[in-house]
């Protein structure tokens, strides 16, 4: 007998503002017990220092999450100089103080510079990465070392916010930049291109994808709700996860061959020749989202799609 899950059905996106000092994983079980869902899920890790934009998918959305992995991200952050921490923030332990040579914006700006566009990172030991089945950081904490290899990352835009020319020890970064980007890795390497090393004093994700900051909320803001359905009444929808995707309706014929598995032939040529194979798409059944399709071929201006992820609700839209 299949075990009944506990909590409530539902389903939708929240857009936390996570605080410091919580995990990405303590601050998604916070939201599921708030809502009192079934299932959540979040679409990218904030380490317990940094705050901001963490995307909570409550629900059928956790269906479509990993569309927000391979998302564009931006960060505001500040970097202190001439101290060199183990974990590259100022959580970590103290390795090594430099003196800070005498800076003006000009010469940030010009170090800034050189890590503009696709460069090769190197990943901290103090991340989840994985080696041998044991996260990096795990082993970093038992004092090992591991050898890791460089990985390709853009930094689309980095930009100087705030410096002090009386307190030139700090400044304040703006990055945009793809996923897999490590800040802490990139302002360790922009301090010793100042000829000092430095690490991250603060850090806040303002947008991940189509989502920025104007739509978080706090934990204090969805306690302070009267009640379950004022919190349900906040959630955006769960398909717009895949807002960035190109639309399908569907015809009743259509419906019901996806709802059964099966394969369904677009006959329209202009929309068959604007997708590409295998490429994913949105499927409505009127205003109703019912789930990812993807293109399986196509031949003489008609294109087959077969169902991708369908919500579990399909059946019922």
């Amino acid at each position: 007998m299949a075990r009944r899950r506990r909590g409530l059905p539902v389903n939708g996106v929240l857009l936390l503002d996570k605080p410091q000092g919580l995990s990405s994983n303590h601050a998604l079980q916070r939201v599921r017990r708030l809502f009192q869902a079934q299932k959540a899920g979040h679409t990218g890790t904030l380490d317990p220092m940094a705050t901001g934009l963490l995307p909570i998918c409550l629900g059928e959305a956790t269906k479509f999450s990993s569309q927000l992995l391979e998302a564009d991200k931006v960060y505001r952050t500040r970097v202190e100089l001439g101290v060199i921490t183990d974990t590259g923030d100022a959580e970590g332990a103290v390795i090594e103080r430099r003196e800070v040579p005498a800076l003006d914006e000009d010469t940030i700006k010009e170090a800034i510079s050189r890590f503009h566009g696709e460069i090769d990172q190197i990943p901290p030991m103090y991340s989840a990465l994985k080696h041998q089945g044991r996260k990096l950081y795990e082993l970093a904490r038992e004092g090992q070392h591991v050898e890791r290899a460089a990985r390709r990352i853009s930094v689309y835009d980095a930009r100087l916010t705030a410096f002090d020319v009386l307190d030139h020890n700090a400044f304040e970064l703006e990055v945009r930049c793809s996923k897999g980007t490590y800040i802490r890795t990139l302002a360790e390497d922009i301090g010793l291109a100042l000829g000092c090393g430095g690490h991250i004093s603060a850090l806040r994700r303002l947008e991940t994808g189509p989502f920025d900051a104007t739509a978080m909320w706090t934990l204090e803001a969805l306690e302070a709700l009267a009640d379950q359905a004022a919190r349900e009444a906040e959630l955006m929808a769960s398909d717009v996860l895949v807002d960035h995707l190109p639309a399908l309706a569907l015809d009743e014929d259509a419906y019901q061959r996806l709802i059964h598995g099966q394969k369904f032939l677009l006959d329209s040529a202009l929309l068959a020749s604007e997708l590409a194979d295998e490429a994913t798409v949105r499927l409505y059944r009127g205003a109703a989202f019912v789930g990812l399709g993807r293109i399986a071929g196509k031949a003489d201006g008609v294109a087959t799609v077969a169902p991708k992820r369908l919500l579990s609700s399909a059946a019922d839209a």
